[in-house]
This record gives structure tokens, sequence and C-alpha cells, in this order.
């Protein structure tokens, strides 16, 4: 888990006479105004007491010091103690909401990126430039071994283009169920593909209505052959029971990564985050299963009455990016937080990964989810994002135009519209870098055969998209 060093804030005295009468209940913008904003400010700026956004704190800092200045006071400073009326729940929000408020200030002096301008980076020299363009949202993409690139789009066509630039929409691909977050969603090419000719695709499959007559839909994983522009020798992997068909539009996860004959696949916890500790249904996990559909033995709960058996890890809230470390193996995820707390985890067997029981982050409404951001039994990510970031894609550079670069992980942004690159030593990240913002959502970054790292970049306003490239300068 990184940790940034922060000040602990001083709260006026004057705060704590109003806060019991009118803590309970309120989101955490209006928390914050009943119970610090007359000292530090509406914007956070400092009045009576300092700013929480100009980085400069006064203890070790750490969320559990600014935690705990909140609860316990610091005499010293003459700032009082809100643990008499203060839930952990609401002391852990308020931590959440100062973060946010900083991290805006620090972004808002970054400049944004633009297509085709060279930039520095920490490392290299860089620039962008377009390599084609859609209207629809660029879902994922992949390359075949002859360096052509397959894509998704989200409304349900898979295309395929040459590395000349010709584009072929391949026809006879699964029905999607395109609602909200639904749709035909990551494409992967199994690495054994020249002797095979498998690719993998995930979507939302339509389940008709609920009991409540509401529209479901779950994740389905079917793989198949391209032969003349069709999609054919379709087979299904992985479907949820009919008792389990519950999507209502969220949350899908169905990222990809495939380790030897093993095939992972992400659900999300479909909005029903309850649903990531339960074992008997498939959201909220990772899931393994054989690159044919069959289950292996040797997954945790296997031999567990009632469990879904694919089940590789649980307590996972939206997973939307997979990935293998290129020379330990490993098998690393992104997951999206609630508002604060998105994760970068190291995936391991039988892991709960604590969701919804443990988070960095809060309702997006402002409300509290849990005071608890470790628990016995549950996992801490490795990294966490707090403001959310909306991670989403990822990928381990692997190429030769970047030599710095070797073994980093370069994860996209959808909301912040960032691309950041992480350093990881020793099982810690060492190196948060953001390499471009502004140029839109990047859903998907792999690395291409040339060296170049490419990404899909979204506007979802405008219902278009565009695959660049990073390339040296």
């Amino acid at each position: 888990m990184y940790q940034k060093v922060f000040k602990t804030t001083l709260l006026s005295a004057a705060c704590i006479l109003s806060v019991a009468s009118h803590a309970n209940n309120q989101n955490v913008e209006q928390l914050f105004k009943t119970t610090c904003a007359s000292c530090h400010g509406q914007e956070l700026t400092g009045g009576m007491a300092g700013s929480l956004i100009d980085n400069q704190w006064m203890t070790e800092g750490t969320d559990t010091a600014l935690a705990n200045a909140i609860k316990n006071g610091i005499v010293s400073a003459g700032m009082p103690a809100f643990g008499a009326t203060l839930n952990e729940e609401q002391i852990r929000t308020l931590v959440v909401y100062i973060r946010e408020a900083g991290a805006r200030a620090k972004q808002a002096k970054q400049p944004e990126s633009q297509m085709g301008k060279s930039f520095n980076t920490d490392y290299h020299k860089v620039t962008t430039k377009e390599v084609t363009n859609s209207d629809g949202i660029i879902w994922a993409m992949d390359f075949l071994p002859d360096g052509s690139l397959l894509y998704t789009l989200r409304e349900g066509e898979l295309w395929h283009m040459t590395k000349g630039g010709k584009k072929t929409h391949i026809k006879g691909t699964p029905k999607v169920w395109h609602k909200r977050q639904g749709g035909l969603l990551d494409v992967y090419p199994d690495p054994d593909y020249k002797k095979n000719g498998w690719i993998y695709l995930s979507y939302s499959k339509d389940a008709g209505k609920n009991s409540q007559g509401q529209e479901v839909a779950f994740t389905a994983i079917v793989r198949g052959k391209i032969k003349n522009g069709e999609w054919v020798a379709q087979q299904t992997l992985f479907e949820a029971k009919p008792e389990n068909h519950q999507n209502r539009g969220w949350h899908f996860g169905s990222r990809f990564a495939i380790k030897g004959d093993y095939l992972f696949f992400t659900n999300g916890d479909e909005g029903l985050q309850d649903g990531a500790q339960d074992i008997t249904t498939q959201n909220g996990k990772v899931h393994r299963i054989f690159k044919d559909g069959r289950v292996p033995k040797d997954n945790p709960f296997y031999n567990e009455k009632g469990a879904q058996q694919t089940i590789w890890t649980y307590g996972n809230r939206n997973p939307q990016g997979l990935t293998l470390h290129p020379k330990t193996g490993a098998l690393w995820s992104t997951e999206h937080g609630p508002r604060g707390g998105d994760e970068l985890n190291l995936i391991t067997k039988g892991t709960n990964y604590g969701w919804p029981k443990v988070t960095y982050g809060m309702n997006y409404n402002g409300t509290p989810i849990t005071p608890h951001t470790d628990l016995p039994g549950m996992q801490l990510p490795v990294h966490q994002w707090t403001p959310s970031i909306a991670v989403a894609g990822m990928n381990f550079y692997t190429g030769n135009k970047f030599k710095h670069w070797q073994g980093d992980l370069f994860v996209g942004s959808l909301a912040k519209k960032q691309l950041h690159r992480l350093r990881i030593e020793n099982g810690k990240v060492t190196e948060d870098e953001i390499i471009l913002k502004g140029l839109g959502r990047i859903r998907d970054v792999v690395t291409a055969p040339n060296g170049e790292i490419y990404l899909t970049i979204n506007d979802r306003n405008a219902n278009q998209s565009k695959i660049i490239a990073i390339a040296p300068k």
C-alpha cells in the first residue's frame, strides 16, 4: 500500500459545538460544511486554520494520521477532538473529501497533453500520433502475431485492422446486450494463436427480465476463430447460472489474461456489492477456467458445496484491468473503487480483497460505506488512488522503443483521462508518473509489436473513439 506525506489538519474548537446535532445522515459535503468549513474555508483553502490543499502538513501524515487528528484532536495546536460527535465512517469520508480537494488543486496545475506535440516524461521524450478512429466506444484491443490489430466496439462490433490500415468489420460475432456499461467488451488472442487460431471475447448477454420486470444481463465468455472476415467455430466457455442472472447494467468486469492452459477473467460486482463476498455467485470475482471452458479441480472453492467453482479470488468490486508480469508470471489487476479507493492488486489464489467490507472510498453521494480500510483475512491493495482516477486497462511494457520503461506498468484512467506509469519494486509501487492527460478516456493499453504504446481514447459525450500511439521523439 502506498502512502504520501500529509499534514494533520487544524480544526477550530468553534466547529465542534455544532457537529453533534448536524452530523447524522449528512453526506460528506454537508459534513465538511458543518464541521470544518468555518475554519478551513468552503474551498478548503484556509481561514482561521490552515489550507487543506497546499500540501504543507504538520505531522508525518498518512490517512491514519489525518483520521486520528480529526478523531482525537491535537492539543498542542488547539485542535479539538471530534471522536465524540463523528463516528468512524464519517471521519473516513472526511479524509477522502480532503484528499479529493488536494488532488483537484494539484491536477489543475498540470498542462493537458496535445495530440502530435512532443513532451518530456521522467525518462523519455515522446510524442503521440493517431492510428485510427471510429464512431462508438472502442472498449478493448490487442495484436495478432502478424502485427495486425483487433478491437471491439461496445455496441457489438469486432474489427480487424491490417498494418497497412485496412479495416474489416468481422461478421457473425455474438449478439450483445448494449445498455449502460454493457456490450461487446474484451478481445484477447490466444498466446498460441499461430497454432490454434483462437480468439476470446467477453460481452454482456441478454437474460430477459427479473421478477421486478427489470431487464438484466450477465457476463458471457466465448472463443471463436476468424475466417474470411467471419466469426466462426464459437464455443461458450462461461455463463452465469440462471439463478444468478441479475445484472441491470453495471460492473461487468470482463478483462482476460491467459497463463499456460488457464484463462483468467474478471466479473464485477454487477452493482450488487454484497455479492462480492458470496462465493455462490459469479459477481465481484476473478475467475479461472481452462481455455476450453473446463473448470480446474484445484480452484480454491471447487469442492465447497454450493460454491461457484470457477472462482479464483473474491471481494473484487469491478476489475477492468488484468495482465501478467512478463518475467514473474504474477497476475495483476486494476479495480474500480467507489468514490475514492481505486486499487492495484496482486491476484493470488483464494484471496479475499475485501469489497465492500473494506475500502478506501465512500459512496458516490458522499455517505460512508464502511470505516474499515483493513480487516483480518482481507488483502490490502499494493497501490490505491484516492480520489479515484477510474482505472481501466493496463499493460507491462515489453517493447524496445523505451529502454527506461522496461517492465513498468502502464495504467489507463477513464474519469481523469490520464495514462499512469507505475514502477513496481519488491512488490511496492515506487513511482506513479502521469505520462499524459486530457486527450480522452483511456480504456485500454497495449504494447505494440513495433515497441510503441497503443491507447484507446474515448469521448463518451461525442460517442467517438481513437486509437493513438505513444512513440519516441
